[in-house]
């Protein structure tokens, strides 16, 4: 400021000192005059310069400038440029922001106080059936016509969520989203969707355990209620005592079996994962599910004509079979399961084969075939949910208790292996579990030397090797 009253001074005496030269006392008045108006124009001038930048306000074409102008432009360039900063910290910030919303596994959508769509995500889009581009600014009311969320809308009342089906939602494949409003700002608001059809299925499973746990267990417990009043009040014979003892024997069984199941199934889904440092001889599981199975077979056939017809590789190809890593009783368990379903399922007279190979890509595959009654293309996918029947009757009939596909399924996926199933109504079943490559090794077998013939053949070396000097 002192430099720019020290020029304006200097303006001044040099004109007043030009004008006396020339003119005397007038000719200065007149340089003063003339002065002031040239330094007046010349200071515009430089101030119209910043005034017209900052119309652009663009900070790279700003004007160099000295004294207080200058110092002005300069001092409005960096503004202009932290402002230009700032923006684009807030731009990459707000990009950020919509990217995390843009990732999130909820819908979101933005509405404005009238409730039109500011902003929508592309899970939104899945749910709602919405067009980001298409859509922007129109009102969610016309685009989402369930009258459940209309009312909900409506009644602006938003303190808990409402559920919907989904715009994905097929007869065969429902999908079901929870929509919850959450009111913001300056009456705008953010909705939230998610998709619900997993948990409402697990609530479903929940709600069917249960009922059927209890169902299994009431069953036999009724029974055998039934049947101990009956030897407390009636004066029976030793043969009526005989049967009717026989007869709780058999559903306290039977009740056991439905619990050591649950008790597994809880085992399998609470302990760690199988590791690859155990490894056994796969004969010893097929040997063992023989032997399951035949036992089993005579007990289903024994006031029958016709027997089951079960076939398993030979004795040579069960040695050549190799080795899998896991855990012996859960593979046990599983294979076991799948070998007498096969025998329960299948008419006397039937044939069970059961087979063990090696696939081209390393990995190996177990299958169990029958000629049983079949299972109808609807109940595949479901049967290996929990307490899961095709037919109910028949799986009392012959001793099922609904989880045996639901702990093969566990036993399997714990090792890694994928459980396969395809079926024929009336032509029969095959259930194959494939295990990876990682898990199975084909059979080596060792060759051992006696000790005098391996003492034989070293020595004969070593003389060999003293030979060969003097023979070259």
């Amino acid at each position: 400021m002192l430099w720019r009253f020290f020029f304006f001074i200097a303006f001044q005496i040099a004109g007043g000192a030009l004008g006396w030269w020339e003119a005397g006392l007038w000719g200065a008045a007149a340089g003063v005059s003339i002065a002031t108006w040239v330094w007046f124009i010349w200071d515009f001038w430089r101030g119209s310069r910043v005034l017209r930048w900052l119309r652009q306000g663009d900070p790279q074409t700003a004007p160099s400038l000295r004294g207080m102008w200058g110092e002005a432009a300069d001092r409005a360039r960096r503004l202009a440029r932290q402002a230009q900063l700032q923006i684009k910290a807030s731009d990459a910030r707000l990009h950020d922001i919509l990217s995390a919303l843009q990732a999130s596994p909820n819908g979101v959508v933005l509405l404005d106080e009238e409730g039109h769509i500011e902003w929508c995500n592309q899970m939104a889009e899945a749910h709602f059936g919405f067009d980001a581009g298409r859509d922007l600014m129109q009102s969610v009311g016309n685009l989402v016509r369930d009258p459940d969320f209309t009312a909900y809308y409506n009644a602006q009342n938003f303190s808990r969520p409402v559920a919907l089906q989904g715009r994905s939602s097929t007869p065969t494949r429902p999908v079901r989203i929870s929509v919850q409003l959450y009111p913001y700002g300056d009456g705008r608001k953010l909705l939230l969707s998610q998709d619900i059809t997993a948990l409402e299925q697990a609530e479903a499973m929940r709600r069917d355990f249960v009922a059927n746990v209890s169902h299994e267990i009431r069953t036999p417990l009724t029974v055998l209620t039934g049947f101990v009043e009956t030897l407390q009040t009636l004066q029976l014979t030793e043969d009526e005592q005989q049967r009717y003892l026989g007869m709780m024997s058999q559903q306290a069984a039977r009740m056991q079996s439905v619990v050591q199941d649950l008790l597994t199934l809880s085992r399998l889904e609470g302990s760690p994962l199988p590791g690859m440092s155990d490894w056994m001889p796969v004969e010893a599981l097929l040997r063992r599910s023989e032997e399951e199975a035949e036992g089993l077979s005579a007990t289903l056939t024994v006031n029958q004509k016709k027997h089951h017809d079960i076939v398993f590789p030979s004795a040579e190809a069960m040695k050549a079979s190799g080795q899998i890593a896991g855990i012996v009783t859960e593979l046990q368990s599983a294979l076991s399961n799948l070998v007498n379903n096969a025998v329960r399922y299948t008419p006397p007279g039937g044939t069970i084969t059961v087979s063990w190979e090696m696939l081209d890509n390393g990995n190996a595959r177990f299958a169990v075939s029958d000629t049983g009654v079949g299972i109808a293309p609807e109940h595949i996918p479901r049967l290996t949910e929990r307490f899961y029947r095709v037919d109910r009757s028949r799986s009392r009939e012959t001793g099922g208790t609904g989880l045996g596909l639901a702990i093969v399924k566990h036993a399997v996926q714990r090792h890694g292996a994928t459980l396969q199933i395809s079926s024929v109504l009336g032509k029969g079943s095959t259930f194959a579990v494939v295990f990876p490559a990682s898990r199975v090794r084909g059979s080596t077998v060792a060759v051992v030397k006696p000790p005098m013939i391996a003492t034989a053949l070293q020595q004969a070396a070593h003389s060999a090797s003293m030979r060969e000097p003097a023979e070259q």
